[in-house]
């Protein structure tokens, strides 16, 4: 399994790999979760995927998607602030040059690629030390993220624990909360899966893999 680090300027490089994305997202967050979505024939996207952001995915050796998020400078537009400002104690996420914004994560958990620490899903864990490499790699000590309690819970399984910004809120079928992730070895080290390790600059980009 690998994790591909897509900016913008590798996307059409990677357009295979991206339409899987949007159709694994429309999967997950329309079919499986159910959340209110917009979803074409193209899979599911939305406003924030036209502010260039980079991707991570994972892929398997077969090159089948099966994980991916999607990271912004927390500078600019973010999911957070314009879309889900109830989520937000204080209304702002006060953020600076050091914090990245991560949405959209979503992994395909059918897959039989095995159960890393604490029987969460390879992929799952894999995703979560690419974003925290990525993150450290580029600058970034701090990513914050809305989701829901479930995934909350599985931040805390896998030794990620994640500071909430401001009280959970029901928000469609789903109660959602948001808050910070540490990007630092430490963390990384916690949710790293066995096997996992990077591969030097690819084509000006960044590839890591698990085994």
């Amino acid at each position: 399994m690998q994790v591909f680090t897509v900016s913008p300027d590798r996307y059409v490089h990677h357009s295979n790999h991206l339409r899987q994305m949007h159709r694994l997202r429309a999967a997950v967050f329309g079919e499986r979760l159910e959340w209110d979505v917009s979803i074409t024939d193209a899979g599911e996207r939305d406003e924030y995927d036209d502010l260039n952001p980079t991707y991570i995915l994972a892929v398997t050796d077969g090159q089948k998607v099966v994980g991916s998020a999607r990271i912004l400078s927390a500078l600019g537009p973010t999911m957070l602030e314009r879309t889900f400002p109830q989520l937000l104690a204080s209304g702002s996420l006060h953020a600076s040059a050091s914090m990245a914004e991560s949405s959209r994560f979503c992994v395909d958990t059918s897959l039989a690629a095995g159960r890393g620490g604490g029987q969460l899903h390879l992929a799952t864990l894999t995703m979560f030390a690419g974003i925290i490499e990525w993150s450290m790699a580029n600058g970034y000590d701090k990513i914050v993220t809305a989701t829901d309690l479930r995934f909350e819970r599985i931040l805390n399984r896998a030794g990620w624990p994640m500071k909430r910004l401001g009280d959970p809120v029901a928000i469609g079928n789903t109660v959602a909360v948001a808050g910070t992730l540490p990007a630092d070895r430490e963390s990384f080290e916690r949710v790293c899966p066995q096997g996992y390790h990077s591969i030097a600059g690819h084509h000006g980009g960044q590839i890591r893999s698990a085994a």
